[in-house]
Formats: structure tokens, C-alpha cells, sequence
């Protein structure tokens, strides 16, 4: 198989051949680009393996490339290098073979061959090869046979599946991954070892086991993937909070839904509907909490009172142990997880305005963000009773943004502002300016009062009245 035509499209590959000629060193494409090429996914990441210095050649095409405008970075300490041209990034490092001691995934390097590298690659459609060279430009070079795995659709590593996860750890979660966004099987002997080799994943850090992680979730159907790690064991170590929603109690034959197979399926639904990782990642968690607050009513059934606000106290914890930002995405995820049933209420009973008032407020500019998760959140084997509840949500949507347009209450901030309590009564910051602003910020809410001045000043002299306060200032 040869791919000098797709090359020639690229002026790229044309310096770097050109570069490493007169450099005297062989180079190749390798890895995911020359997987996706094969698989016609776009791809502007290329990796560039020569035998040699990666970091010369990368220099030298730097150079050659003629443009100033052509970005170098030098990583001397992995003997590893990038340029960024218009929107490609080409990364460039010497052939190289690896050992791994037993207790460590900071492998012992030493310069090698091509087929010194494509032995250490993870799997077999990873391991890839084209050649950049004069006498052979264009041909694969597929030693595992990467291409017949990709036609069958199949996740397989390329040495013996026990020493490629032996020796880094962290590829069996990107077995998952790549299963997971391509929609391939895992070859049933690689599963085999990511069951028996799961402890092994404790060695890596955190940071890296969530970044394959956000891979998963960012798949079109990121419930396959999680099957997969829990399938294997992996699931329960690197995210045992999940695998506590599993199960299906019984008391006086009544029982509740598994909460993990609803969970997956909130979220597939909402990958039909966002891209948005936190989104993602609020349907992940926006029934976290369910075990802790599970209790059994000989009346009602199986109940999760609370649910929605301890799920939101669990938000921080979580993010934090995986070494997820703690800034505006986790608190976008606690909103959405706090607030994810208002809307569902909403579209079971009388909406009042006041109701929708509260929601706006609220949600803010995660009102979008909420909805799409409370649709997702609508799954039963009732086909009748999802599309009833779908009806209701239009109606429920279609009023709030009747009261948004009319009251303008998304994110809003009362007009009647603390310190302007304390100048009218000559107050320092004091219980009772709380007290007051509270009552302005309700009484906007149920709809008492319009977020003006003129109708907010009369409304604050009678609440200071009822606390005994004098205005100095009208």
C-alpha cells in the first residue's frame, strides 16, 4: 500500500523528506496520523519518527520551512521536539527502544531502530509506519499487521498484551479509549490482560488516568466505554463513587431502577445533544449521591430525597481527587447537578411564574446547559411516558423565555444594592441590611415588586418599618 499521491497533497511531508535527506537520516510518519489517514478521519497532529536526532531534523525543517512564522519547541529532555505550521503540529523524535523496571512506567531509553519503536508502540493500528524516504516515499511499513486489525475493527497490542501493560500501565485505559471513540472491540486476549493487570494502573498519576478519562467522555456513545472499564475492573479503581450506583434493591417486590445503566444512558443522550465535557460531566454525577440517600417507604417505595444537594456537595471532592479544575467548570457541574431536578418538577405540576423566576435566577447562564441534562435525564421503557414528559418540558422551556423576556431575571442583580440600604437608614454592614436585601431579592422573585427603583425604595422603607429603622436618607 502506498501513499505517495495523499503525501504530495501536504508541502509538509515534502520538507521533511527533503530535511532528513540532507540531514542523512531516515524518517517516517508513524502512529495515529497514518491510523486516521487509513480510517479518512481528519487529523492535523503528525508524528515524525527518524533514525536519529528528532530534535535536528526538527530544527533543520524549522528552518528550512522559510517562514518566520513557523513556532519551535525543544524538549531536550525527552529528546523531542514540535513545530506548529498554520494549524498542523508535527512532533519529532528518534527512533528509540524502551525497559521498564517493575515498579516504575519512566522507561530506560536507548536509541533504535524503526523497528525498535514500532515494537514499544501501544497497539497494533498505532504501530504503523510511512515512509518519507527516496527509495521507498509512500509505503506502509505494518510488521503487526495494524491494517487488517483496523478493517476488523479491532483494539489488539502489538507484543504480548502483558509487557505492553506492564510496561505502560496507562495503556490499558487508552485500549478503552481508542475502542471507545473508534467503536472497535478490544481482541479478547488484550481484555484478558487489562482484567489481570488492573491493579497495576495505581502507579500512574491521576492527571493522566482523567485525561483518557475526558477522551471516553468525549466519545459519540461514551457509555460503551465505561462498560468496557467496568467490564475489566478499571472502573472501580479509578472511579469507585460511579460503581456505587449499581444494583437493583427489592423490598415487598417493589425495586428501583439501576441507577448506573440510567446514569450511562442520561449520558449518552446528552452526547446526541452537546459536545461540552462539563455537560458530560454533570449527567455523569447529576445522580451521584443516590446510594448515600437511598431509603425504602412502605408507602411511597424507594425514595433519594436530597439527592440533587448532597450529589452537589460530592461535586468538589470528586473533581478534586481526579484532578479536575475546581474553577467556574466545577461549579458549572455542581449547578447543573444541584438544580438538575427544578425543571423536571416543573413539567409534573402548575407552573407559576414565580417558580420559572427562581429557576432563571438560579441557573443563570447554565440554564441551556440544565435543560439539555433534564431532557437526557427523561429515559423509560415507556416509549408514551418519555414523550409525554418531552411535551411537557416544551411547555416549560417556551414559558421561561416568556419570564426571561419580560422580567430579564437570568443572572440578574436587584437594583436595590446593600450599600444603598445603608445610606437610606445610616446603617453599617449589619444583620439587618441582610435582612432586607433577602426580602428585596424574594420579593422580586415572587413577583411583588419590579426590579426598579421606583418600585423597590417604597418597598424597603416598609421592611426597614417592620425592623424598627428610621430612614435618614430618602
Amino acid at each position: 500500500m502506498n501513499f505517495t499521491e495523499t503525501l504530495n497533497n501536504n508541502p509538509i511531508f515534502q520538507l521533511v523528506a527533503a530535511s532528513a535527506q540532507q540531514l542523512n537520516v531516515r524518517a517516517y510518519v508513524v502512529g495515529g496520523f497514518v491510523r486516521d489517514l487509513i480510517l479518512k478521519r481528519p487529523s492535523k497532529d503528525i508524528d515524525i519518527v527518524c533514525v536519529g536526532s528528532g530534535i535536528e531534523l526538527a530544527e533543520l525543517v524549522a528552518k528550512n520551512s522559510g517562514r518566520e512564522d513557523t513556532y519551535l519547541s525543544v524538549f531536550k529532555n525527552f529528546g523531542t521536539a514540535m513545530i506548529r505550521i498554520d494549524d498542523w503540529e508535527v512532533e519529532f523524535v528518534g527512533a528509540r527502544k524502551e525497559s521498564y523496571r517493575s515498579d516504575s512506567r519512566k522507561p530506560i531509553v536507548e536509541d533504535g531502530t524503526l523497528e525498535d519503536d514500532q515494537n514499544r508502540r501501544d497497539f497494533t493500528i498505532n504501530a504503523m509506519a510511512i515512509s518519507l524516504n527516496m527509495s521507498d516515499f509512500g509505503e506502509l511499513i505494518d510488521p503487526f499487521d495494524g491494517i487488517a486489525d483496523l478493517r476488523r475493527k479491532i483494539v489488539k497490542t502489538p507484543l504480548e498484551p502483558g509487557i505492553t501493560f506492564s510496561d505502560d500501565p496507562l495503556r490499558m485505559m487508552r485500549a478503552v479509549r481508542f475502542a471507545s471513540q473508534l467503536s472497535f472491540d478490544i481482541h479478547p486476549d488484550t481484555f484478558d490482560a487489562l482484567m489481570s493487570m488492573k491493579d497495576r494502573i495505581s502507579i500512574i498519576s491521576k492527571e493522566r488516568i482523567t485525561e483518557e478519562l475526558n477522551k471516553i467522555i468525549l466519545s459519540n456513545v461514551p457509555s460503551y466505554g465505561f462498560k468496557l472499564l467496568d467490564s475489566c475492573g478499571l472502573l472501580q479503581l479509578i472511579f469507585p463513587e460511579f460503581c456505587q450506583l449499581k444494583g437493583v434493591e427489592t423490598e415487598e417486590g417493589k425495586g428501583h431502577k439501576d441507577n448506573f445503566y440510567h446514569t450511562l444512558q442520561v449520558l449518552d443522550n446528552v452526547a446526541k445533544k452537546s459536545d461540552d465535557l462539563w455537560t458530560r460531566w454533570a449527567a455523569i454525577l447529576h445522580d451521584i449521591a443516590k446510594p448515600a440517600t437511598k431509603r425504602f417507604d412502605k408507602k411511597k417505595g424507594w425514595t433519594f430525597h436530597g439527592h440533587e444537594e448532597m450529589g452537589a456537595k460530592m461535586v468538589k471532592p470528586i473533581f478534586t481527587n481526579m484532578r479536575l479544575p475546581l474553577n467556574e467548570k466545577m461549579r458549572y457541574v455542581k449547578s447543573l447537578v444541584r438544580l438538575h431536578l427544578r425543571p423536571i418538577a416543573l413539567s409534573k405540576e402548575a407552573i407559576t411564574d414565580s417558580a420559572l423566576r427562581r429557576l432563571l435566577f438560579e441557573a443563570g447562564e447554565n440554564l441551556e446547559g440544565l435543560m439539555i441534562l433534564c431532557r437526557a435525564d427523561i429515559t423509560s421503557k415507556n416509549g408514551e411516558k418519555v414523550k409525554r414528559y418531552l411535551r411537557n418540558f416544551d411547555i416549560v422551556e417556551t414559558k421561561l423565555k416568556e419570564v426571561e423576556e419580560k422580567d430579564k431575571l437570568r443572572n440578574f442583580q436587584p437594583v436595590i444594592t446593600g450599600e444603598l440600604i445603608m445610606e437610606t437608614f445610616g446603617l453599617t454592614p449589619s444583620k439587618e441590611v441582610g435582612i432586607i436585601k433577602i426580602a428585596v431579592r424574594e420579593a422580586i422573585l415572587e413577583g411583588q415588586i419590579e426590579n426598579t427603583m421606583e418600585s423597590g425604595m417604597p418597598f424597603i422603607l416598609e421592611e426597614g418599618r417592620k425592623l424598627g429603622l428610621t430612614p435618614v436618607n430618602i
